[in-house]
């Protein structure tokens, strides 16, 4: 069942549940946080709607810069006005920042250790008919090994705009990663965020011991959470943790769901190699080595499809999950 503490949408598993587009959140986030300090500047690689920052740029006009499609100058851009005492958002497609730009990135802002932050929109492969060439399936394997970079992915809109809100209150250099389609909404305003805390989204009925752990991030937590209801009447027991902070990770609530179950199935919409995955691997390999299954890209390319399409056939389906399910709980045994 849903955890109670977590306030999420009651309607989560209606027919119904109403579906916005991550990023947005992301652009109401920015608008409201620049409203609340006068240091924040937008700066945009060509992509200002794309990205959702139209809000930012319509009421901040004297607070936008555009940078053009320029994604090296965007981060150095940004890089100098961070040391004047800015805080900068820049944005452009997640396969051109932190894709094309990663250099400047690491060398520029965080090696300096300017409080940038870099919104990466339309990741993963659900981009859909955009093509190999624009989704970005690699930015959490080359943002997560950058020294002093915190590295967020929101699992919905309204966790979006809350992240945005709190990172914008940070000193520290920035990625979060931003889904192009439209999203159910898992959380409510209610709903408890900070930055480096996972939550327990999904647990056994009546606190029962589960069997099994799913460590979910981005827009397939969602699936995640279908697959642990649809579980459930089938008396499997499992817990969801949406890791909506990739680093610095959680390692307390990922050793205690390891810890109690002694099976995890990671899922992201990203390259198993390097991703969220290998983080958590990295984690328990120290700390509680458990079976585990990856569910994600598999040292491979997109290309254009649909977005459910792409992720039934990269194997991120609901099916995939719970094959993954059944695999490590036999290892388990």
């Amino acid at each position: 069942m849903i955890s109670s503490s977590q306030n999420l949408n009651p309607k989560l598993f209606d027919t119904d549940v109403e579906q916005i587009p991550i990023r947005k959140g992301f652009g109401e986030g920015l608008l409201k946080a620049a409203e609340l300090d006068k240091r924040i500047v937008g700066l945009c690689a060509d992509l200002v709607e794309s990205t959702q920052m139209h809000l930012f740029k319509q009421k901040f006009p004297d607070r936008y810069v555009e940078i053009g499609v320029a994604e090296q100058n965007l981060a150095s851009v940004a890089s100098g006005l961070a040391a004047m005492g800015k805080i900068p958002f820049i944005t452009s497609y997640a396969m051109f920042s932190p894709g094309r730009n990663w250099e400047q990135i690491r060398t520029t802002i965080c090696y300096n250790n300017q409080p940038v932050k870099i919104a990466g929109s339309h990741a993963g492969i659900s981009v859909g008919p955009d093509g190999g060439t624009h989704q970005a399936v690699e930015d959490f394997a080359i943002t997560r090994v950058i020294p002093r970079m915190v590295v967020i992915s929101p699992c919905d809109a309204i966790e979006a705009r809350k992240a945005t809100l709190a990172i914008a209150k940070s000193k520290d250099p920035t990625y979060i990663r931003l889904a192009r389609e439209k999203t159910p909404i898992i959380t409510t305003e209610d709903s408890p965020f900070e930055i480096g805390k996972a939550q327990l989204l999904f647990a056994p009925t009546g606190d029962a011991r589960a069997d099994v752990g799913i460590i979910a991030t981005g827009a397939l937590v969602y699936k995640a959470l279908k697959v642990a209801a649809e579980l459930e009447k089938e008396n499997k027991k499992v817990k969801v943790l949406n890791l909506s902070t990739i680093k610095p990770l959680d390692e307390d609530a990922v050793w205690r769901l390891a810890h109690e179950t002694g099976a995890i199935v990671t899922v992201e919409e990203h390259q198993i190699a390097g991703g969220m995955g290998s983080s958590v691997a990295e984690c328990l390999a120290r700390h509680y080595p458990v079976p585990m299954e990856f569910i994600g890209v598999r040292d491979l390319f997109g290309q254009s499809g649909t977005p459910e399409e792409l992720l039934g056939y990269y194997g991120m389906g609901e099916k995939d999950i719970k094959d993954a399910i059944k695999k490590v709980l036999l290892r388990k045994k």
